[in-house]
């Protein structure tokens, strides 16, 4: 069994990122890099280096002359984000099952694998997000509308601290390799229906285990 290497900045981010999804951390609370330099007995280049991949992820924000502080998980967003997703997203892969290529769904096919070798390892939240929009714009290759492509980008950009949350702590990644399976069955066998009812299936399912874990996270916290 291989021993894991962790360098000292992913060791911030994994205890930063716990302290923030479980409340410790509360939305607003100031993160000084001093404090937390002392605190985690490192010094303040990987609490930086750890505050900016958190911030990618969004849940620490810069703010000018006042610096990091941790963001805020909405309730009220994941619904009106993830539900818009499943609208947009179904009827963009509708479109898209009508003239998809075999040769993007042969790319999806790869992706989809590389997404399942990536679930349980170092940086797995950040490699799977990527390679989760890309598995998920390949299939909605086949529409040609772009501008409905980007605003998917844009709301799987906002979504995506939501994403990775639901992946490293709400049992996301149990759950998204069979369920990318058996939406690529129904995109290659060009089963319009039933694929774009299991990718809604898919998104609104992530939606309800988001907001339980954040409920449950507030109730601990009241």
């Amino acid at each position: 069994m291989a021993i894991e290497y962790k360098t000292r900045t992913q060791l911030v981010v994994e205890i930063l990122r716990e302290k923030i999804l479980s409340g410790e951390i509360v939305a607003g609370q100031p993160l000084r890099q001093a404090a937390l330099a002392e605190e985690l007995n490192v010094s303040r280049i990987p609490v930086r280096e750890a505050l900016l991949q958190l911030e990618a992820e969004g849940l620490v924000s810069f703010e000018p002359h006042k610096g990091a502080s941790a963001t805020e998980l909405n309730l009220d967003q994941v619904d009106e984000l993830f539900e818009l997703r499943a609208m947009i997203e179904g009827d963009l892969l509708a479109a898209s099952l009508v003239d998809i290529t075999d040769e993007a769904l042969a790319q999806a096919t790869e992706i989809l694998a590389k997404l399942d070798s990536a679930l349980g390892k170092e940086n797995a939240a950040n490699t799977w997000s990527e390679l989760n929009s890309a598995f998920h714009n390949c299939l909605y290759s086949g529409a040609n509308r772009p501008q409905t492509t980007d605003l998917v980008n844009i709301l799987n950009k906002n979504a995506d601290r939501y994403i990775r949350m639901h992946l490293l702590w709400a049992g996301g990644i149990s759950k998204a390799g069979p369920e990318h399976a058996e939406l690529l069955a129904f995109c290659q066998s060009r089963e319009i229906d039933k694929a774009v009812a299991k990718l809604k299936q898919h998104i609104l399912s992530s939606r309800d285990e988001i907001k339980a874990f954040l409920q449950q996270r507030e109730q601990l916290n009241s």
